[in-house]
């Protein structure tokens, strides 16, 4: 169990029963990380087993949201993108099996993360820079869910799987998942899975629009009583998503080579905004008039994916390996009168080939190319950013080296990233980054290792940093990027503290980022299009904050572990002129109690998010929210193969939610009370 700790810090493993220490034992291997069997001096999270299926929702925002350090930028049902430490966007990297998610969820908060959680092995979070081996891009983390849509090893049975369905009240919500592994034969492993998910526009708790808007509107004549805020529904969160994949690979003594194709197709609601109801001007009443609706986007997704190891290629090299994904992205934002308002389209690929070393002057470790590309267009009445071709290239390298009393871990890359707009009055830019990283990694005891990282990292400015410049009406917002923008840079510090006794565990992360020529948005107090404008600009900013976790295995209780859990996130962000900067997420306080026997499993959670009222101008403060979850689990052991039915409430104090990461917080409240019943087997 103290590898497991050591490695991932992604358990407060406590419990002594043999079966559940046996799920917690798979949670070994930081996938996203090629020092992971080494251990790692950057905080991280896995999500695995059992772990990872009861953090399972809609989507992989909402998922990973639990994690300390971690919350969800949400929008609607369906749309949730990671936040770490505070940051978000363009600056946390999302991917599938090490590779990029090849999407467009960077480009606006009502655009899906295509990486689907239910078919997950298990989501490591990489808490903290990332760059050395994502790009420049992930300054602020990755989250990395590994599918095993591509067979890397023979499975021990010709034929394992797993299946689930789920429903809920809230939303009518319906789920069902299956995947199945197998070998075809001493060299040939092959993978299937499909997954279905439907909801209707979910229950809300308390009111539609929060109280600092109401306040707001009452104070500036704009209140209108009895209007959408006292709705029991949030319109436009309904979702319906679909998708599946096919792998196989040949695997051999030499190594292996497999090949994956993923589908995905998503219809889901837009909540907060393309509102249609109005007939076109100078025309006569009832002339013209739209049916009023909300929009919706029709998502179509192909992707392609390929990797390649060989062992032991040639003297000094252990192994060498290829990933490549290669996706075909299209959707469409479908106004409610059910035109098309825009239609995007990415068109993309990411390679990368990793070739690892024997020890170099003591250190182990492996160097490696990173390619891609991306040809992206947003067409339409509502399109805010050019058509953009983008291009990167980057060389890295990362090893460790076991000292006496410690090991040090070193790192670094150089990158290029080339925007080339389709306009003509647009600038083609290019920017060259690098980013170096210094890890100890220092055991104290059998039970106590403490870490410390230090990095450098620098990014490329995104494309919608660059050059947006219209209405987004998915944020009511009007976007003016600058192409005058530079590289933004970062100082990190972070300190970790890892303690693992039979009785008592804790993870302890302390972080604190200086960057230079942060980008961030503005809001100007000016209005464009009948919408306020936003700018992006540049200015130094300094991020602070702590991510705890404590464990206690308090007793041996009816034949079963009594266990708690405790856990503190917070982090302050300011820019050097003492500004807040906004979408900051609020202190966050949480108790965990579950009971464990070998046919049962009972789990309440119990949470607080604090008041947000260090806030932006022209931002809302965010009321502060409890949450109770109670989940109840019944193992059943048939044969070989296990079988769990679960029932879940969350919200169960139907209390009125609403995060602050999320840009339409303040007109689309979390989901109301729900109970989730659902069945799980394992084969």
């Amino acid at each position: 169990m103290k590898k497991i700790i050591y490695l991932c810090g992604a358990c407060l493993g406590l419990s002594t029963n043999p079966v559940i220490a046996e799920e917690q034992l798979e949670e070994v291997v930081v996938s996203a990380h090629l020092l992971s069997d080494k251990g790692l001096a950057q905080a991280t999270k896995v999500l695995a087993g059992r772990e990872l299926a009861e953090s399972l929702q809609s989507s992989l925002g909402e998922t990973v949201a639990n994690a300390a350090g971690v919350r969800s930028a949400s929008f609607g049902g369906s749309v949730g993108r990671p936040v770490i430490h505070g940051l978000g966007g363009a600056r946390i990297k999302t991917t599938e099996d090490r590779i990029d998610s090849l999407d467009v969820s960077v480009t606006s908060t009502d655009h899906a993360v295509t990486v689907e959680p239910f078919i997950a092995n298990q989501i490591s979070i990489l808490k903290g820079a990332s760059t050395l081996l994502y790009g420049s891009g992930a300054i602020g983390g990755v989250v990395d869910v590994e599918t095993g849509r591509i067979p890397t090893e023979l499975p021990k049975d010709a034929l394992s799987g797993r299946a689930e369905l789920r429903a809920a009240d809230n939303a009518d919500s319906r789920t069902a998942v299956v995947r199945l592994d197998g070998r075809a034969s001493d060299s040939v492993a092959w993978h299937i899975d499909a997954f279905d998910k439907q909801a209707d526009d979910y229950e809300i708790a308390g009111e539609l629009e929060s109280s600092a808007l109401r306040a707001f509107e009452e104070l500036s004549g704009e209140h209108d009583e009895g209007e959408e805020e006292s709705a029991s529904v949030l319109e436009g969160s309904r979702y319906d998503t679909s998708g599946g994949a096919i792998g196989a690979s040949w695997i051999g003594d030499a190594g292996f080579v497999g090949l994956s194709v993923s589908t995905l197709d998503a219809d889901y609601g837009l909540v907060g905004a393309h509102e249609e109801g109005e007939g076109e001007e100078g025309e006569e009443e009832g002339e013209g008039e739209e049916e009023e609706g909300v929009g919706r986007i029709d998502l179509k997704q192909t992707r392609v994916d390929l990797e390649a190891q060989l062992n032991n290629p040639f003297a000094g090299f252990e192994k060498i390996n290829l990933r490549l994904g290669i996706n075909d992205y299209q959707h469409d934002e479908i106004e409610g009168n059910g035109e098309i308002g825009t239609s995007f389209d990415n068109q993309a690929w990411e390679g990368r080939i990793e070739f690892t070393h024997l020890p170099i002057a003591g250190f182990e470790g492996a160097f490696g190319l990173q390619l891609g590309e991306r040809d992206f267009s947003a067409l339409g009445e509502e399109a805010f950013v050019p058509p953009v071709d983008t291009e990167s290239t980057g060389l890295f390298w990362v090893g460790q080296r076991e000292l006496q009393n410690f090991s040090l871990e070193l790192g670094a890359r150089v990158e290029n990233t080339e925007h080339n707009p389709s306009l003509n009055s647009l600038p083609e830019l290019s920017f060259s980054t690098g980013s170096a990283s210094v890890g100890v990694i220092a055991p104290m005891s059998e039970s106590l290792t403490l870490s410390a990282l230090l990095d450098y990292t620098q990014r490329a400015p995104a494309v919608e940093e660059l050059y947006s410049d219209g209405p987004h009406l998915a944020t009511q917002t009007f976007e003016i990027g600058d192409p005058q923008l530079g590289k933004e840079s970062a100082l990190g510090l972070t300190f970790t503290l890892n303690y693992q006794s039979d009785f008592f565990d804790a993870q302890v992360t302390a972080y604190q980022t200086d960057f230079d020529d942060f980008i961030f948005q503005i809001g100007t107090g000016t209005i464009e299009d009948g919408l306020p404008v936003l700018e992006y600009r540049q200015q130094g900013a300094e991020f602070t904050g702590a991510d705890i976790e404590l464990g206690f295995h308090l007793a041996e209780l009816l034949g079963g572990d009594f266990d708690l859990t405790a856990m503190f996130d917070f982090v302050s962000a300011e820019l050097d002129s003492g500004a807040n900067l906004p979408r900051i997420p609020a202190d966050r306080q949480g108790l965990s109690f579950s009971w464990d026997n070998e046919q049962w499993r009972l789990k309440l959670d119990l949470s607080h998010v604090s008041q947000q009222s260090d806030i932006a101008d022209f931002e809302f403060a965010t009321d502060s929210f409890s949450d109770v979850t109670l989940r109840i689990t019944r193992r059943i052991e048939i044969g070989d193969n296990k079988l769990n039915v679960f029932l879940t409430g969350r919200n169960l104090a139907d209390k009125e939610q609403r995060e602050h990461v999320s840009f339409v917080k303040d007109v689309a409240p979390a989901p109301g009370r729900r109970i989730e019943a659902g069945i799980r087997f394992q084969f």
